[in-house]
């Protein structure tokens, strides 16, 4: 069968434009024949995302972003189509968030952090998705902690230069003067006793100096007294002590013998002190002898009868001591 020019024309044109097409879509990212595991991600920004860009889990490359679309007209999000390279196992609760590329240095990526789910994301399902701060926003909430402590830092070097301009006012630096001719003086003061000449120190060390030359110029005089110090403790030692404390004590137990018999009834003594009886017949007996006696020189007559003393002393006899102004001597 002989094929005429025109459709030999007409294959070559739909070959050139099939190779075309391919051609086209292979550049953008995406393969005629691809059969490849297609999961999809709605972000609200997609950042500087590209298609082709690397999907990974783990820091380990398991796809590419396939396709990104709109979701509506008014752009309220971005589904991201991810084509799996890899035939993994995606747990069902695991979220995808863009990694932004840092100052054009490596490529947005897609991150996926896997989740515990016992099920598997299958080819048509969605990741959850969580939107990132971005480079900027994670700069700055990393530097945020460390803007904080340089204020803190600069608050306390203001407290401090403040402190240090009160330091060095008028009144402060009156009292700094003050303080330093104080020092000045104390110091005069210090270097005048601590003068070799005329120092009190040197005055001191002179004394001190005096005192052993003394003590040196009477070591023999100062020999001789310890010599007889020590012949006067051998002299005490050599003493017989123990007959004379024998003695003593010898003599302390009979005057303890006689207090106890004192203290007791024996004896004369010990009942006069310790019987009442006794004691009260005793002080009745020497009341009446001083009647007695006070009744005879005051009533003579009574007892004597000589005319020389005139008629006999009818007078009463005395119950108690006359009182001793009144009796006749």
């Amino acid at each position: 069968m002989k094929i005429n020019n025109e459709t030999k024309v007409g294959i070559l044109t739909v070959v050139a434009l099939g190779l075309l097409i391919a051609g086209f879509n292979f550049l953008k990212g995406k393969d005629i024949f691809d059969n490849k595991t297609k999961i999809y991600a709605v972000f609200g920004q997609v950042g500087d995302l590209t298609k082709s860009n690397e999907v990974k889990i783990n820091g380990y490359t398991i796809g590419t972003v396939y396709e990104m679309k709109e979701v509506d007209k008014n752009l309220s999000a971005i589904r991201v189509t991810i084509s799996l390279t890899r035939d993994v196992n995606i747990p069902a609760n695991s979220v995808a968030h863009i990694k932004s590329s840092f100052g054009g240095l490596s490529a947005a990526t897609i991150v996926i952090e896997k989740g515990n789910a016992t099920s598997f994301l299958q080819d048509g399902d969605s990741l959850h998705t969580r939107e990132d701060e971005g480079l900027l926003g994670g700069l700055a909430s990393e530097v945020s902690p460390t803007l904080s402590r340089v204020r803190n830092t600069l608050d306390t070097l203001n407290l401090l230069l403040s402190n240090v301009n009160h330091l060095f006012d008028t009144d402060a630096k009156k009292n700094l003067q003050g303080t330093i001719a104080n020092l000045n003086g104390a110091t005069h003061s210090l270097n005048r006793m601590l003068d070799a000449d005329n120092g009190a120190l040197a005055k001191t060390l002179s004394n001190v100096n005096s005192i052993t030359g003394n003590l040196k110029n009477n070591n023999d005089s100062i020999n001789e007294i310890i010599s007889n110090t020590k012949q006067f403790t051998r002299s005490l030692s050599g003493i017989q002590i123990q007959p004379t404390m024998d003695t003593l004590q010898a003599a302390i137990s009979q005057m303890k013998s006689a207090i106890n018999k004192i203290s007791s009834n024996e004896g004369t003594l010990g009942a006069l002190i310790n019987d009442k009886t006794l004691y009260n017949k005793l002080n009745d007996a020497v009341l009446s002898a001083e009647i007695l006696m006070d009744d005879l020189r005051v009533h003579p007559k009574r007892y004597v009868n000589i005319s020389i003393f005139g008629k006999k002393d009818k007078g009463g006899a005395l119950t108690s001591p006359a009182i001793k102004d009144t009796v006749p001597r």
